[in-house]
């Protein structure tokens, strides 16, 4: 989830090219209303979006069993979102911008790809 349309796209263009499917969602709530939560491997998402916070939006996931591994990226960090995060099982908790190869190690790590 990115509200910034270019990081959306250079993430999913990223991801594409190694091969791996991608889903994109300007908001927390357009990802929960999909229906694609049950099949995501991996979750990429800002932190600050309007409507849910990423981090609400995790919690929520929790909640319902379904919160895949989970990256946060945000341009606006604080100890307390990184606290949150890395409490609720976050893969990383990342500031803006975000090297390429980090973002890849994280998603191969959620994988389980080398």
């Amino acid at each position: 989830m990115e509200d910034d349309e270019s990081v959306r796209k250079a993430t999913e263009n990223l991801i594409r090219s190694m091969g791996w499917d991608v889903l994109t969602f300007d908001s927390a709530e357009a990802f929960l209303d999909s229906g694609a939560v049950v099949i995501t491997r991996c979750l990429i998402s800002d932190v600050t979006m309007p409507g849910l916070s990423g981090i609400e939006m995790h919690a929520q996931l929790l909640a319902t069993g379904h919160a895949p591994p989970t990256v946060f990226i945000t341009g606006n960090p604080t100890a307390q979102d990184s606290a949150t995060a890395q409490a609720n099982g976050a893969l990383a908790y990342l500031e803006k911008p975000v090297d390429s190869n980090t973002i890849l190690h994280y998603v191969q790590q959620a994988l389980g790809t080398p």
